[in-house]
């Protein structure tokens, strides 16, 4: 069997108030051949990954796969965790691979989300900061939304200083910075 290694990204940014992660619509035919008969329409978003290249450490792929994939440059915070699973091609051999995607939790630095370059659309059709609240009922695929309940999990419990979109709010306590449901700043 085949082997894969992959790394990805969960960017995360606090933009007015409201924590947000960079997600992108891969570049994908419809669906509408599955086996399942059950109706999928809103869940369209994916983590942004990719294979790791010879030499490459995976800290350092999902960095680049991140900033390829979505426009932006961002920072390691800490690794989440691998997930593994098994996969058919659906092109060229239709061997079965083994694939294991090592993700990492990314501190938002620069850039514009969905700057790409041409190339990359062939495999992105477009990156989008998504409110974490909204992420659970868009992401494609179940175990990237346990990646970011890890990655909430971890935020909640550590903290990340971050950049911030909005001007600091004092009193604003650590550990409600980032919940199930953001709604801006405190105000008590």
């Amino acid at each position: 069997m085949v082997r894969e290694i992959s790394a990805g990204g969960v960017v995360l940014r606090e933009i007015s108030g409201v924590w947000h992660v960079a997600l992108i619509e891969p570049q994908k035919e419809s669906t509408a051949t599955s086996k399942s008969s059950r109706k999928r329409t809103a869940a369209t978003l994916a983590l942004p990954k990719g294979l790791v290249d010879p030499g490459e450490t995976a800290q350092a792929a999902a960095v680049r796969e991140v900033r390829e994939e979505t426009g932006i440059v961002a920072e390691p915070v800490t690794k989440l965790t691998d997930i593994k699973y098994v996969y058919v091609r659906t092109w060229g051999d239709g061997e079965r691979v083994f694939k294991i995607v090592s993700f990492y939790l990314l501190r938002y630095g620069a850039g514009e989300v969905d700057d790409v370059t041409a190339e990359m659309r062939i495999e992105v059709k477009r990156a989008l900061w998504v409110p974490l609240a909204d992420t659970s009922r868009q992401l494609m695929y179940s175990n990237e939304r346990k990646v970011l309940r890890q990655a909430q999990d971890y935020v909640e419990t550590h903290g990340l200083s971050m950049e911030s979109d909005a001007a600091p709010t004092a009193g604003r306590r650590r550990d409600s910075r980032l919940g199930a449901t953001p709604k801006g700043p405190r105000t008590d």
